[in-house]
């Protein structure tokens, strides 16, 4: 594998114009693709198959034009200090103003004054707009025409406010790839001491992340994307993108610092840290696409799509990485390289004293203190892990949304004014279908409702009058389309735990139902569909890390050739995830230092993020656990003693890490200051994750404990030896076969073939 890893990227150096036109010539494609067949993507969760989504699928099976999973949009209205909306001119400016909403697409439009929704002191009113069309496929016109809502409202000196899913997310700048960008620059010209040396990695993982992002686009014309599809893939493709070109290219510049020609330079980089940059992001990858086990289709779409991407920087670093140092010609050599170089050679030489390296002492004391250092690291991490236990799970919802913002604004006026539970209503679906009295079933289950009163507002039936003719028009309705709903108005917000237990309450209350009547009922609403798919997630995780872990357990074996590191990685990943976890939920669940990110409250943890949280972060912990120990294997397989290859290899492969855990942290704590709170939500998990990651677990506790088991570490059953392929990640292989050391001309000299020059 090295050998081929060589040949790639010494053929990629030598054509290096070839290639540098074929992956600008796929950026410029996808570029138009993304231009004339890119569409909208979407915030909607939706999962079939459980109870709150059948509820939805009732509906729109029997009443086809309701618009039941359509678009809604509430606009919520405020008097001017010392008036009410009741009147009469703030009255007709609310009625103009609704008026100026209708569209094709729009089914109802809600009269605060007729259905009550007007607050007791008659200052703050809302209506529902509910739409045929999803919010991914409403049209200008749908949106024009709630501006106009707000322009004809603030005209007459009305407060408006729209909220929902109907309103298009505001378009903020990429302040997150910014600030990633930044950092990296800073990192890699501190590492290689040479700012055309820190851009070629940079330069590399941008191509990458306009490929990815702009494929994305492209499908979002034939599929529907979720909207942090996209985002989610370029903080990934970022991150690893920078990381994967830093190692082959410190590699690089070691080997031409050592005396090889720049183009077999470049052909033994890839084919030794390439071969770790492979099996790298091999691991992201089955992290990432493994999230198809879940078997939830939004989820699904995020893995693929971010291994897309991964997929696409580890092709650039190992063929368009080497064509851009060819490019670079000397001045991709920098200064931080060449003095190292020089440094080792001058004390093989015995012409300088031998110099211990920051990274060698610290190994050395890790060695030495080894429990301490393990033991020290695990309570640590366990006592940042504590917050998991009140860990709190919900759908983000506008109570979320950055303060000042539409929708933060209507949902607060709403919260305020009528209680929180009108942001979040919960419909009880009763199907009368299997009933032989179907208004008597429906009239049962209304009872049995009545006898949930823990955290209830209100229980407001299908039909409100109780007249003859009302009640005689219901029952005729309910003959023809045989379903019914009851709403429930929750005392308390959409993402609490309590109205979390509500629906639990109304479930059982009506389990019974269909025994007694014949008809059954669903619970849904957006509090019941979180509910739903967390229960889902929690179901299929378990499945989910047996089969990424397994696989990844199985790839680190070929790796190594060892059982007992792919086994250390796998639990040290473990205590990576409970630090990262338990930061999140004392930051965004219970407040502490939220201002610094700029959270504006308390909030549940985002449902999705512990599933999408371990997928990644293993994949990355992983990416450490290559890097990081291959050098100490390199060491040891040329002979050197266990514990002192530990501390070899921690000494070249340490600074390197350390860099690229820094790149890493800085890319997603740039997405942790997004105004998304998913997108917010998930730089802060990874940023955290990373750094525990790359500093407590690996830069600690896994030096300490390889010095512990020492020789050990490297067991692995004769049989298993003989049965496995022997992938030579560490290029012995490859050096032999080159037939030759570098050359020495001298410290920081390079000697150059004639396809080595410049160009």
């Amino acid at each position: 594998m090295a050998w081929h890893l060589f040949r790639l990227g010494r053929g990629s150096f030598r054509h290096r114009r070839l290639v540098a036109s074929l992956w600008l010539a796929l950026l410029v494609a996808v570029g138009i693709g993304a231009t004339t067949l890119g569409g909208e993507t979407s915030d909607n969760f939706e999962l079939d198959g459980i109870e709150s989504t059948d509820a939805f699928s009732l509906i729109e099976d029997r009443t086809p034009d309701s618009g039941i999973d359509g678009a809604t949009a509430q606009v919520v209205f405020q008097a001017p200090d010392g008036e009410t909306l009741t009147d009469p001119a703030n009255q007709q400016a609310v009625s103009d103003a609704l008026a100026a909403v209708q569209t094709e697409d729009v089914v109802s439009v809600s009269d605060p004054f007729t259905t009550g929704t007007i607050s007791q002191d008659g200052t703050v009113a809302y209506a529902s707009v509910s739409y045929t069309v999803q919010a991914i496929e409403m049209t200008e016109a749908d949106r024009d025409a709630l501006d106009d809502v707000k322009t004809t409202g603030e005209d007459a000196g009305l407060l408006v406010a729209v909220g929902g899913d109907a309103v298009a997310p505001e378009t903020a700048p990429p302040v997150g790839e910014v600030i990633g960008i930044v950092v990296a620059l800073v990192v890699l010209s501190l590492t290689f001491g040479s700012l055309v040396a820190a851009g070629m990695p940079l330069l590399t993982a941008l191509i990458g992340v306009g490929i990815g992002f702009l494929g994305i686009t492209v499908l979002t014309g034939f599929v529907e994307l979720s909207s942090t599809t996209p985002a989610l893939g370029s903080m990934l493709g970022l991150a690893v993108g920078i990381d994967y070109a830093l190692f082959i290219m410190s590699r690089y510049q070691h080997e031409v610092a050592q005396g090889r020609d720049r183009e077999e330079a470049a052909g033994v980089a890839v084919g030794t840290a390439g071969s770790a940059v492979i099996f790298a992001g091999l691991t992201v990858i089955i992290a990432l696409a493994g999230l198809s086990v879940v078997g939830i289709g939004f989820l699904t779409q995020m893995g693929l799509a971010a291994a897309a991407m991964v997929a696409v920087t580890v092709l650039l670093s190992l063929t368009l990485l080497p064509a851009i140092l060819g490019f670079g010609g000397s001045r991709a050599i920098g200064r931080a390289a060449r003095r190292e170089v020089a440094e080792e050679k001058a004390e093989a030489t015995g012409t300088a004293p031998a110099k211990e390296h920051l990274g060698t002492r610290w190994a050395t004391f890790l060695s030495r203190f080894r429990w301490p250092a393990v033991i020290g690291g695990v309570v640590l991490a366990a006592v940042i892990s504590i917050p998991v236990a009140s860990m709190e799970l919900a759908l983000p919802d506008n109570g979320t949304a950055a303060e000042g913002s539409d929708a933060r604004v209507a949902y607060d006026l709403i919260s305020d004014n009528f209680g929180p539970g009108f942001n979040g209503p919960l419909v009880v679906v009763v199907d009368t279908a299997g009933a032989d009295d179907p208004a008597a079933a429906y009239q049962t289950a209304f009872a049995e409702l009545g006898g949930v009163s823990n955290d209830v507002t209100a229980i407001v039936p299908a039909v409100t009058s109780d007249s003859a003719k009302a009640q005689q028009a219901f029952a005729q309705q309910l003959d023809a389309v045989q379903f019914a709903t009851i709403t429930v108005i929750p005392s308390s917000g959409p993402s609490d735990q309590a109205t979390k237990d509500l629906v639990s309450d109304i479930r059982s209350t009506l389990a019974d139902l269909e025994d007694e009547t014949g008809a059954r009922a669903l619970v849904t609403g957006q509090t019941a569909v979180g509910v739903d798919i967390s229960d889902e997630l929690a179901a299929a995780f378990p499945k989910y890390l047996l089969v990424v872990v397994g696989l990844a357990f199985v790839l680190l074996v070929l790796v190594f050739r060892s059982l007992l590191v792919p086994l250390k990685a796998a639990l040290g990943f473990l205590l990576s995830v409970g630090i990262s976890l338990g930061a999140t939920v004392a930051v965004f669940q219970w407040g502490w230092l939220g201002s610094v990110i700029g959270l504006d409250g308390e909030s549940p943890v985002m449902f999705l993020l512990p599933i999408l949280l371990t997928g990644i972060l293993f994949g990355l912990a992983m990416d450490y656990e290559v890097f990081l120990v291959t050098r100490m294997r390199e060491a040891w397989v040329h002979g050197t003693e266990a514990r002192r290859a530990v501390i070899d290899g921690f000494q070249h492969s340490s600074r390197v890490v350390v860099a690229a855990a820094l790149i890493m942290i800085g890319v997603f704590a740039g997405f942790a200051l997004a105004d998304d709170v998913i997108i917010k939500s998930i730089g802060f998990a990874l940023a955290i994750g990373v750094l525990a990651d790359a500093f407590l677990v690996r830069m600690l506790i896994v030096p300490a404990v390889m010095a512990i088991i020492g020789e050990r570490i490297w067991w692995m059953p004769r049989w298993l030896a003989k049965v496995l392929p022997n992938l030579d990640i560490e290029g012995e292989g490859l050096v032999r076969r080159l037939g030759h050391a570098p050359r020495s001309t001298g410290a920081g000299s390079t000697v150059d073939s004639p396809t080595g020059s410049a160009d």
